[in-house]
């Protein structure tokens, strides 16, 4: 790999992008937009890579931004923004809040806020692209930077992937992203060997019984009481199931049944997400839902027509992210390098969903990375570790990174990752 450039060359120059990066970040942050509805978003993006002599694409994989860059022979590289926002009211009291309303895909009318930072993720792509252009004579290859719909939903990158992103566009050897943290202080970085963030499925399960009046449950299947046996079945499929040192998550996050106090009904409602790291863990997850629901009907007698009807929505399943060993140890050191140890720390993965893991999957050779850049204000951290306050996560409606330090950070690590990628040696 190639030095670096100097740290405090590099942090100058951000330092004079920074006043219109923030613009940028709080025209951003208050005008969101919805999974797949990010026209807006992708026009800024689009003609700020425009002036920076990028050749632009927009409108891949529905509203979706490439912008592509070639500087000479060497690797492909793809840098990565995701540029939708949440259904949530924002409640953070900035003078710059959001309120924006909008439609989501299933028709509910809902205020919407950029409560997972994707505002810091569009700004700083903004500050890498011009922090590389003046960079260029330090590097050779080819630089493909995407602006990416959809990720909330995990429908951007499969849908930038079936619209040609590897096909129409040079196709990387190497893809970066990073993501602003709620549980690092501002400007502190960090990753993870291997798994990052995790699989995510969703599990609809409707559980049948044989309805009747409350007065009478002999004559029905209480399709209630099933479900409830059900539910508790299911904790021990990570509990019992499972080696103790593999994670995982299977939790009902919605029970829904009956409509009166003495009507027995015909079937209950079971919402199920499930985490896991690995294609093996997911697959023996899935397989014991289904298990534990047929298994668990035929001990309550529900006939065989009336057998629990299990789905796994496969087209929202979001992959897990994996970092790829030899990219993730060579930026770590990179990192620690420019910034110093005490900046760069080494965290556990998450159980969060991703879609930036897809395009791996897509390329099994391509070298991947996503890190975190911290968010929260250091005053702040420092409170909640000196007296246990917890502090708003992502998705929150108080969700606030501490723009200046998270999206400068940002902007300097990318840079520095990417140089560590394309650097000439």
């Amino acid at each position: 790999m190639a030095s670096p450039a100097p740290a405090q060359d590099l942090r100058q120059a951000i330092r004079q992008d920074m006043p219109q990066l923030l613009e940028l970040y709080r025209d951003l942050h208050a005008n969101p937009e919805l999974s797949m509805q990010e026209t807006r978003s992708a026009g800024l993006m689009a003609d700020a890579a425009r002036e920076l002599g990028f050749t632009v694409t927009t409108g891949v994989g529905g509203t979706g931004v490439v912008a592509v860059l070639e500087n000479g022979p060497g690797p492909v590289l793809m840098l990565r923004a995701d540029m939708d926002a949440l259904p949530v009211e924002e409640q953070t009291g900035l003078p710059f809040a959001s309120r924006a309303r909008g439609t989501t895909r299933e028709g509910l009318a809902t205020a919407i806020m950029h409560a997972c930072g994707h505002d810091t993720h569009m700004a700083a792509w903004v500050g890498t692209a011009r922090r590389l252009v003046a960079l260029r004579s330090q590097w050779s290859g080819t630089l493909v930077m995407i602006a990416q719909p959809g990720e909330e939903t995990s429908q951007g990158a499969k849908a930038m992937l079936e619209d040609g992103l590897f096909t129409r566009f040079p196709k990387p050897t190497h893809a970066i992203a990073f993501h602003d943290s709620a549980t690092l202080p501002a400007g502190m970085i960090g990753y993870s060997d291997g798994p990052a963030l995790a699989n995510v499925d969703s599990v609809d399960m409707t559980v049948f019984g044989v309805g009747g009046h409350g007065a009478a449950p002999h004559t029905t299947r209480d399709p209630i009481v099933l479900a409830s046996r059900i539910v508790t079945s299911l904790q021990t499929l990570v509990s019992r199931e499972l080696d103790p040192l593999d994670s995982a998550v299977v939790t009902v996050g919605s029970f829904q049944a009956g409509t009166k106090h003495n009507i027995i009904s015909d079937e209950a409602r079971l919402l199920i997400t499930v985490r896991s790291y690995t294609p093996e863990i997911r697959r023996q997850l899935l397989d014991g839902i289904a298990r534990i629901a047929r298994g668990e009907a035929i001990a309550a007698g529900v006939p065989e027509d009336r057998m629990p009807r299990v789905t796994v929505r496969e087209a929202e399943a979001t992959p897990a992210t994996v970092n790829s060993d030899d990219l993730t140890r060579a930026t770590a050191e990179r990192f620690r390098t420019h910034f110093g140890a005490e900046r760069v720390r080494q965290v556990r993965p998450v159980m969060a969903g991703e879609d930036f893991g897809r395009y791996r999957i897509a390329e099994p050779g391509l070298q991947s990375l996503m890190f975190w850049v911290g968010g929260v204000p250091q005053a702040r951290w420092d409170a909640a570790q000196r007296d246990g306050t917890v502090l708003p996560s992502l998705h929150s409606p108080f969700w606030a990174p501490e723009p200046d330090p998270t999206i400068s950070t940002a902007v300097e690590a990318m840079t520095v990752a990417a140089l560590g990628v394309l650097g000439r040696q």
